[in-house]
């Protein structure tokens, strides 16, 4: 694989990550449990992802391989998704498939499951059987409403957490219906919070005794991660302005409720650009940028409380300067200001973006026909662990005789498996 541009932080493949030496075990399809694992696959984790095993007339494997745009029939989504990860097959509804999880778990120090609550269960594999092979492991269970409560069994996908959770309603302009960002939000939401809370358990595991060694270890637990709860936990003080007086906040477009001037202006050319003069001192400096210095001046906007009270006059004015002169000018003016702005980038402009150029945020890699594609650069930066890319999502089933010869199967044993359709 090869770099598009020298990254801006060390090579991937130059060192082991600040997870390396993490064990973790993904049974997860499409977003919000792969995402979670593909984050620590970044930062130096050995993830073994389990799918199912082709049969008949199923192709089996997370269904994300055939989402949205296709490369020699595979997701490009795919590339991403599951690099840096060890695909194995296992039938889980087979007695040996259910072996091979087992001895996964008792060697792992993270297992990531987003199935419908109770479906592991029903395979003998739920918390209680694999806390019978490793008590020190920590289990995380991604679903759409939690294990516990009234709708646990319901399926939840991330479109219905960002409704059930408060994101839709917020989101749009008042007069319109509520609208979606063009993402899986919902889901991504909820990895990131998966993420985080495997590390946490993950340290407490370690302040109690550390990684289990078949007699003694640290205490292991479940880490519970509802969509719906993870998109809630975003909605900043919306819970405690409805319960201190009923305030409900409602759509507001392009602008943020409270905080003026913040919102997008069209340039001459058509193009919008996203302006951000709510500091006093920022608004002092906008108003001067754009020739208003009467209003820079005046006294009842000095405050955002004021300039509350004026919005409409104050989007006004921006908004007339804005459409006298094209976007990047526009954003010339601004930034020599010292005032935050933006044109509203597309995938085109990020790519062509000098900051994220230097930053070497995009990585040119090579699938397996020999055609180039680009990957985001993982994220955060670690100035001495930083993550990388290792390898490219695999095929189906690409590492099921390394992960298993690990666990300890012969070659004879592992064709046996592969013969009976275990794997």
């Amino acid at each position: 694989m090869a770099d598009a541009a020298a990254p801006a932080q060390p090579a991937a493949g130059t060192n082991p990550g600040p997870l390396a030496g993490l064990r973790v075990a993904e049974l997860g399809s499409l977003i919000a449990g792969p995402f979670a694992t593909r984050l620590m696959a970044e930062f130096g984790a050995d993830v073994v992802k389990i799918e199912s095993p082709a049969q008949g007339d199923d192709p089996g494997g997370d269904q994300l391989r055939t989402w949205r745009k296709l490369h020699a029939g595979t997701s490009l989504w795919w590339a991403a998704q599951a690099r840096n990860k060890r695909c194995i097959t296992v039938n889980l509804k087979h007695p040996q498939g259910r072996d091979i999880v087992l001895r996964l778990a008792a060697q792992a120090d993270v297992l990531v499951e987003n199935m419908r609550p109770g479906a592991l269960e029903r395979l003998g594999l739920g918390w209680d059987a694999l806390r019978a092979v490793n008590p020190s492991l920590v289990m995380v269970r991604i679903s759409g409403f939690g294990q516990t409560g009234p709708m646990r069994q319901q399926p939840g996908f991330g479109a219905i957490a960002e409704a059930m959770g408060g994101m839709r309603y917020l989101t749009g302009d008042p007069d319109r219906p509520p609208m979606r960002a063009n993402l899986s939000l919902g889901d991504s939401i909820a990895a990131l919070h998966a993420t985080m809370g495997a590390l946490m358990a993950l340290r407490h595991r370690d302040a109690t005794g550390g990684r289990w060694n078949g007699s003694s270890g640290g205490e292991g637990q479940v880490v519970d991660v509802a969509l719906t709860e993870s998109v809630f936990n975003l909605l900043e003080s919306t819970l405690m302005e409805y319960s201190a007086d009923g305030t409900v906040r409602e759509r507001t477009g392009t602008s943020i409720p409270g905080i003026t001037p913040s919102n997008v202006y069209r340039s001459q050319g058509g193009e919008w650009v996203q302006i951000s003069g709510n500091g006093d001192a920022i608004f002092k400096r906008l108003m001067r940028a754009i020739g208003r210095i009467d209003m820079a001046e005046d006294a009842g906007l000095a405050s955002n409380q004021g300039r509350m009270q004026r919005v409409g006059e104050i989007d006004a004015a921006i908004q007339t300067w804005a459409g006298q002169h094209a976007a990047a000018d526009i954003v010339q003016t601004m930034r020599a200001a010292a005032v935050p702005a933006s044109r509203i980038y597309s995938i085109k402009d990020i790519v062509q973006d000098p900051q994220f150029q230097a930053r070497g945020m995009i990585q040119r890699h090579l699938l397996a026909d020999g055609t180039p594609v680009d990957l985001p650069t993982p994220a955060p930066r670690f100035s001495l662990t930083p993550g990388g890319t290792r390898w490219l999502g695999p095929a189906l089933g690409a590492h099921n005789d390394g992960v298993l010869h690990e666990l300890g199967l012969t070659a004879a044993e592992i064709a046996a498996l592969r013969d009976q359709g275990v794997i």
